[in-house]
């Protein structure tokens, strides 16, 4: 059956509030659609990190303090040590080993004081004890002792070599962005709680240069994080819709397999994308459908935002078959409907439902 040659009845005008908003496509897709499931949207991934088993740590001198407070903040120190070039894992591990001995035997610690290391050649390993596990539940911590009065709230950071003059390599850079992001992720910290050793402690760590580009670290976890992205199709888990919303594969402009479509009317039957949002925050919200003359030239798409239901209206008579924008709006976390396409309007042509696209940003 093909939408744009059935019949059409007149209906009354939806009584949703518009917003005004000129609809302009938001450019071309990057890439073709994908199938009709929804893609999925990842928290940030864990980077590898070697556990203090993996590089051969020694046992604690003694049992180390862990608390049900999650950290508050990342600070970023430098080793200190010679900016070596080499970078193979074994040397990192050589690293490891060497500054646990360092803090144990010279400094009378119970263990390593940071609870991550950074090697030039971009291996991440647990330092302390115990904060390995702590990260991956996203829940606690061990307190470290990487800096006086921070010990408790926040995650120690040491990167591999001096950064008094020369700043650190690619490597260890983008191996630290990702350690970074994973952090905040897992805690919920925003990028801008990365600080430096110096911000809390009267010290030239983590070294001028380093120190000097800690905005663009922010920065760049920052746009980690944003990075979380979902799709929800109409043959996703997370699409609803009444019998009244039939199944059409008629344009090849549609997302996936199929989309829905159904006339106009002057009840409340709306067909609703939800989503399992990661966090309270801003995201962008785009919509998916094929374009055609047959369709509805104001189509209401509303969004549920925390500040109570926006109704943005559409025409899907051009401009289909790319994600299209219907603005930023705040949402909470967890699993909500996020927008609805509404058969609440003028007309007589068909409203699509297709797919949404949501990034938190």
């Amino acid at each position: 059956m093909t939408p744009s040659h059935l019949s059409r009845r007149a209906v009354l005008l939806g009584t949703g509030a518009s917003l005004g908003v000129s609809l302009l496509p938001a450019g071309p897709a990057s890439a073709s659609p994908g199938p009709g499931l929804a893609a999925s949207g990842l928290a940030v991934p864990a980077p590898t990190i070697a556990s203090c088993g993996t590089w051969g740590a020694r046992n604690p001198a003694d049992p180390l303090t862990q608390i049900g407070t999650s950290p508050n903040k990342i600070l970023i120190h430098h080793t200190a040590t010679p900016n070596s070039t080499d970078y193979t894992q074994a040397h990192a591990y050589s690293l490891a080993r060497s500054i646990q001995n360092f803090h144990m035997d010279s400094r009378g610690w119970s263990d390593t004081g940071q609870h991550f290391t950074v090697s030039r050649g971009g291996y991440v390993m647990e330092g302390r004890h115990h904060s390995l596990s702590h990260l991956s539940t996203g829940s606690g911590m061990v307190v470290g002792a990487h800096c006086t009065g921070q010990n408790d709230q926040a995650i120690g950071i040491e990167n591999e070599g001096t950064y008094t003059g020369i700043e650190p390599n690619t490597q260890l850079w983008n191996r630290l962005v990702d350690l970074c992001a994973y952090i905040c992720g897992q805690y919920d910290l925003p990028a801008s709680r990365i600080y430096g050793h110096r911000d809390f402690l009267a010290t030239t760590c983590p070294g001028d240069a380093f120190y000097a580009l800690l905005p663009r670290l922010r920065t760049e976890v920052a746009a980690r994080l944003a990075a979380w992205s979902v799709i929800v199709d109409n043959s996703s888990p997370g699409f609803r819709a009444s019998a009244n919303w039939q199944v059409s594969n008629f344009s090849q402009q549609r997302y996936g397999a199929d989309y829905r479509y159904a006339t106009p009317v002057g009840a409340s039957d709306a067909a609703y994308f939800s989503a399992t949002l990661p966090a309270a925050a801003s995201y962008k919200v785009e919509a998916w459908f094929p374009a055609d003359s047959g369709y509805n030239a104001a189509t209401p798409f509303v969004l549920f935002t925390s500040g109570g239901s926006k109704t943005v209206t559409v025409s899907q008579q051009s401009g289909g078959g790319q994600w299209r924008s219907l603005g930023t709006y705040a949402f909470g976390a967890g699993t909500r409907d996020v927008a609805a396409v509404s058969r609440w309007t003028s007309g007589t042509q068909y409203v699509i439902a297709d797919a949404i696209r949501i990034t938190k940003v």
